[in-house]
C-alpha cells in the first residue's frame, strides 16, 4: 500500500487574518463602496436577544450542532468581507484560504401562513409598540411562541437552503458556519431584516392590538361625553346677548352676485415673516445639533430610531440630518442603518518618522515579531511596514529570528571569525554524546547563520562529525 505524506500548512495568527481581511475589505471598497462586512466586537457573537435566539436556533439542531462551529473563528476574524440580507435570501463574500473569496447563498423558505396566523394571534394583547419587539421586550410566554420547533419564527434546518464556491466537500463548510453567524451579528444591529429574511410583516403582530385598543378609546368617548353648555350660560361666559341676532344689513342683489363669482377658496397664508420663521429656523438649527452630538457620542453607532427614543425629535427630520450630514462626510455609516462619528484620518508620516516607529515596535519585540503584528503596533499599513523592515534589516538595525519574524540586534558583538570557531569547537568538545545547534547558539550567543557557517567549516575540515540529525560532536569522539 502506498502512502502519501502532505506538508502541514503554514500556522496563521490571529492578527495575520484579521490584517488580510481588513486589507481585502480595503480591496473590494474600491470597486463596491456599500461593503458591508461583519465586524465581532470582543468574543460574543450576538448581543441582543434576535441575535442569540437566531444562534441558538441553529446550535440547538443535531443537523448544525457539530457543523456550525467551525464557522465561529472565521467570523471573529472579519473573513465575511460582504453580507446581504434579501426577502428569503441571502448573499455572502467569506475569504478563505484563497486569495479571491468565496461566494455562499443562502435561501430560507418563507413563515407558513398556519404559523404566523397563530402567532398573531397570541400577540394581540401582549405587545405593546414594535420598539418593545425590536428590543426584545415582550413577556417570556411570547419568547418560547417564537423559538418553538417547527413552528415558531425561526427556521429549521429543512427550511434552509445553501451553497458555496469553494472546493470543500463538507455538507456545510466553513464559509456557509461563518455567513449563518454573520446573519445573526446582523440582526443585532437591525432586527427588521429578520421579518424581511422570513418575508412577513412585523406590523401584523401588533395590528389586532392597536384595533382593541382604539375600539376601548372610542368606547369610553363614548361614555364620558362632555356635557353642552347651556346657552344663558355660554353668553354669560363670553359676554354676549344669545337672543339678540346681529344686523348684518341687506346685501344688494349686485353684491351677491359678484360675491358668487369672487368667493373662491383662499390659499393657506404664509408663515409669518421675522420672528417667528427666525425661531423656526433657530430650532430646527437646535435639533440638527442635538442629533449629530448623540451621533458623536455613540462609539458603536446608533440608529434613527435610538435617537428618537433619546431626542424626542420626528424620525423624518432625523432621518433627513443623517442623509445630509454623511453626504457631507460628517459621519459615517458603521453598518446598514447603523451611524457613527467619522473617525479622525491618520497623519501621514514621513519615512524617517515610520523608520522610527517601526523600529521602536520590533525593539519593544525581544523575542521577535512578525511585520502584520508591526503593522497593527504602528498603525501603518502592511504594505509600507514591509518595505521599511528590509530596509533596516539591510542596515543591520534589525535581526532575523526565523522565518518570518523579526527582532532587535543581539547584544553579543560578534567575534572574529578565528576566535568564534574555535570557541564553538571547545563546546562541542565538552559534550561527548554530542550537541544540538540551539544549545550551542544558547551557549555562544552567535546568530544561527554565523553558527551554522562555522559548523559548516569544521565538519568539512573533519575535525566535528555528525552524531545524528542536527546533532555534532569532536571526530576524536566515539558514541
Amino acid at each position: 500500500m502506498v502512502m502519501s505524506y502532505f506538508q502541514y500548512p503554514r500556522y496563521v495568527s490571529v492578527s495575520e487574518k484579521r490584517a488580510r481581511a481588513e486589507k481585502k475589505i480595503r480591496q473590494l471598497r474600491k470597486k463596491n463602496a456599500d461593503l458591508a462586512p461583519v465586524i465581532i466586537e470582543g468574543r460574543t457573537l450576538a448581543r441582543t436577544w434576535w441575535g442569540q435566539s437566531w444562534n441558538a436556533n441553529l446550535e440547538r439542531y443535531a443537523d448544525y450542532r457539530n457543523r456550525i462551529e467551525r464557522g465561529r473563528s472565521y467570523v471573529r476574524h472579519l473573513a465575511v468581507l460582504d453580507l446581504r440580507i434579501d426577502k428569503g435570501a441571502v448573499s455572502a463574500l467569506v475569504q478563505g484560504s484563497r486569495s479571491k473569496p468565496y461566494a455562499v447563498d443562502i435561501k430560507i423558505e418563507a413563515l407558513p401562513k398556519t404559523n404566523w396566523g397563530k402567532i398573531i394571534a397570541a400577540c394581540a394583547d401582549q405587545l405593546d409598540s414594535l420598539q418593545d419587539l425590536l428590543a426584545g421586550r415582550f413577556p417570556k410566554a411570547l419568547a418560547h411562541l417564537f423559538m418553538a420547533k417547527g413552528s415558531g419564527l425561526f427556521p429549521t434546518p429543512e427550511e434552509i437552503q445553501f451553497s458555496c464556491s469553494c472546493p470543500d466537500w463538507a455538507s456545510m463548510c466553513k464559509h456557509v458556519a461563518a455567513t449563518l453567524y454573520g446573519i445573526g451579528a446582523r440582526l443585532d444591529q437591525d432586527p427588521s431584516l429578520f421579518f424581511m429574511l422570513r418575508r412577513v410583516n412585523m406590523d401584523d403582530l401588533i395590528a389586532k392590538a392597536l384595533e382593541e385598543t382604539t375600539g376601548q378609546w372610542i368606547q369610553k368617548a363614548e361614555d364620558n361625553t362632555q356635557p353642552t353648555i347651556a346657552e344663558a350660560d355660554l353668553g354669560n361666559v363670553f359676554g354676549i346677548d344669545m337672543d339678540a341676532m346681529p344686523d348684518f344689513g341687506t346685501i344688494t342683489a349686485e353684491a351677491a352676485a359678484i360675491h358668487s363669482v369672487t368667493d373662491k377658496p383662499k390659499k393657506a397664508a404664509r408663515p409669518p415673516q421675522g420672528a417667528s420663521r427666525k425661531q423656526l429656523k433657530t430650532k430646527a438649527v437646535d435639533e440638527k445639533n442635538q442629533i449629530l452630538d448623540l451621533v458623536q457620542r455613540a462609539t458603536n453607532g446608533i440608529k434613527a430610531v435610538e435617537l428618537h427614543q433619546k431626542s424626542g425629535i420626528a424620525i423624518i427630520k432625523i432621518r433627513n440630518v443623517l442623509y445630509q450630514a454623511h453626504r457631507k462626510g460628517a459621519i459615517e455609516k458603521a453598518s446598514r442603518g447603523v451611524y457613527r462619528a467619522k473617525a479622525a484620518q491618520p497623519k501621514q508620516l514621513s519615512v524617517a518618522d515610520r523608520q522610527v516607529a517601526v523600529l521602536a515596535a520590533v525593539r519593544a519585540a525581544p523575542k521577535g515579531i512578525r511585520a502584520p503584528q508591526v503593522a497593527e503596533a504602528t498603525g501603518l499599513r502592511l504594505a509600507t511596514v514591509r518595505p521599511v523592515m528590509a530596509r533596516l534589516l539591510a542596515e543591520s538595525a534589525i535581526r532575523r529570528v526565523s522565518r518570518g519574524v523579526y527582532g532587535p540586534p543581539s547584544p553579543t558583538r560578534k567575534k572574529k571569525s578565528t576566535i568564534a570557531t574555535g570557541a564553538i569547537l571547545s563546546m562541542i568538545k565538552t559534550h561527548p554524546k554530542g550537541v544540538g545547534i540551539a544549545a550551542l547558539k544558547e551557549q555562544s550567543g552567535c546568530e544561527e547563520k554565523q553558527l551554522r557557517n562555522i559548523i559548516f567549516r569544521l565538519f568539512k575540515s573533519g575535525k566535528i562529525r555528525r552524531a545524528g540529525r542536527g546533532i555534532y560532536l569532536a571526530a576524536s569522539e566515539r558514541k
